[in-house]
């Protein structure tokens, strides 16, 4: 496996060999499925392949395509669809066996717009169960015997392993940046609000950001500009004008950024693999010609893990506890202490944490005073082992912050795993995030 893909290996890649007549849409869901017949006895990425549907759609795309009808970047792209999300006519298990058999009766919102823009739905990925911390069947492509992360697990996997081009994830925590890190591809995390949650069963829906999983940040950046948008049917959607993020996929072109590196919990929980890793990227993209800076966070940022921990569990608490009072017997040990952690905390506590998460929004602002975007490594460690996704802690402080997050590999570790970088912009601010990344991913890559 190879941490910097080949073109072919890629959304946009793929895209340009469609357009120009090297391949086509049945040709690349065809190449996904033998990656499937090949891998997934191995991996368990999967819920659900429609193989079908899928070959059947590629067709009605290649026609589309000889009439003059193109969709844009995704026309022909086959994606993974995290199995938190609704697809109509297909289960919505939610890593849960008593949900097997539930049907979505329509379409998420993201799913939506990614049928509209030609996007292939192979299938449904495996998440943890309740998109929450149980360890999942998935395994990391890169080593069976280490955990692919979670909750996105099946999601991250099944884009490491080339079985599907890009897919679909959410994070409440860590569950898109962790497993995209784990598995040695790229995450983006969008502002919260910025992807609508309607149609995704939530966890903690102050918390919960749908976001592409992907082999690059270019083709993060097509699947953002697709999923990303108001939307009027979510409460928890914000109106805010489009940016798209694909428009310039030239890194040459972008200026060196000022990057602000943070230190505090950043520096100090991370274990001597991460921190060597992150200094031979840092290094090298001073020697790019960024200007890389100490950053410091605000004071409320110094316990950002506790009241992030409360929200979670709290919001958790309240979408489960009637199905959990009436069967507790069908939670796995993890999602169980959450949803108890979450019934036992006090309503004034609860109020605490989300004031301070409203003040800490506003707080993160003034760390883009003097530079482009915040730059950190996206996990503690390398991949532990299977039974545990991981710890989320460089995760979680975005999620709880809302600020959009994208995540890329910077190298692997002395016993071969992948490494990644976590890149940090202004909310709403994904146009401005995206352009650092590129230029961040090509000079670490080279």
């Amino acid at each position: 496996m190879e941490l910097y893909p080949a073109p072919e290996q890629t959304i946009v890649g793929t895209g340009r060999r469609l357009r120009g007549g090297e391949t086509s849409c049945l040709r690349i869901v065809e190449q996904c499925l033998q990656r499937i017949d090949e891998q997934e006895s191995r991996i368990h990425a999967w819920v659900l392949v429609d193989r079908e549907g899928s070959l059947a759609r590629a067709r009605e795309l290649d026609a589309e395509l000889a009439s003059g009808t193109d969709r844009g970047p995704l026309h022909g792209i086959p994606v993974g669809i995290k199995d938190i999300v609704d697809v109509a006519g297909w289960p919505t298990a939610a890593g849960s066996p008593g949900w097997k058999d539930k049907i979505a009766g329509g379409d998420a919102e993201v799913v939506a717009r990614l049928k509209a823009a030609g996007a292939i739905l192979l299938g449904k990925t495996v998440t943890t169960q309740y998109a929450s911390f149980d360890p999942p069947p998935t395994r990391n492509p890169w080593n069976l015997d280490h955990t692919p992360g979670g909750s996105s697990s099946g999601s991250a996997a099944a884009v490491a392993a080339g079985m599907c081009l890009g897919a679909i994830g959410s994070q409440t925590g860590g569950s898109i940046t962790r497993p995209a890190s784990f598995c040695g591809v790229a995450g983006c995390k969008p502002t919260h609000g910025r992807v609508s949650l309607r149609g995704i069963l939530p966890l903690a829906p102050n918390l919960d950001h749908p976001g592409p999983i992907a082999r690059t940040v270019d083709d993060l950046a097509v699947m953002l500009d697709v999923i990303a948008g108001y939307d009027a049917g979510d409460s928890y959607s914000i109106d805010r004008p489009p940016e798209p993020t694909a428009t310039t996929l030239d890194p040459e072109g972008i200026a060196a950024p000022r990057l602000g590196q943070l230190e505090g919990l950043f520096a100090d929980m991370a274990d001597e693999t991460v921190k060597t890793a992150f200094a031979a990227a840092l290094k090298k993209l001073r020697g790019g010609g960024a200007a890389i800076s100490s950053t410091p966070l605000p004071a409320d940022f110094s316990d950002v893990l506790a009241p992030h921990a409360l929200v979670m569990a709290a919001e958790a608490a309240a979408v489960h506890e009637q199905r959990f009072t009436a069967e507790p017997q069908e939670y796995d040990p993890c999602i169980t202490k959450l949803i108890t952690d979450g019934l036992a905390a006090s309503v004034t506590d609860y109020i605490r944490a989300r004031d301070l998460q409203v003040h800490l929004k506003r707080q993160m602002l003034d760390c883009f005073a003097e530079v482009d975007a915040l730059i950190c490594p996206a996990t503690t460690s390398a991949a532990p082992d299977r039974s545990t996704t991981g710890n989320p802690a460089f995760n979680a402080p975005w999620s709880f912050a809302g600020l959009p997050t994208v995540s890329f590999p910077m190298g692997l570790s002395s016993d071969g795993l992948p490494l990644a970088i976590q890149i940090v912009g202004r909310p709403f601010g994904e146009a401005a995030l995206f352009q650092v990344a590129r230029w961040c991913e090509r000079v670490i890559s080279q």
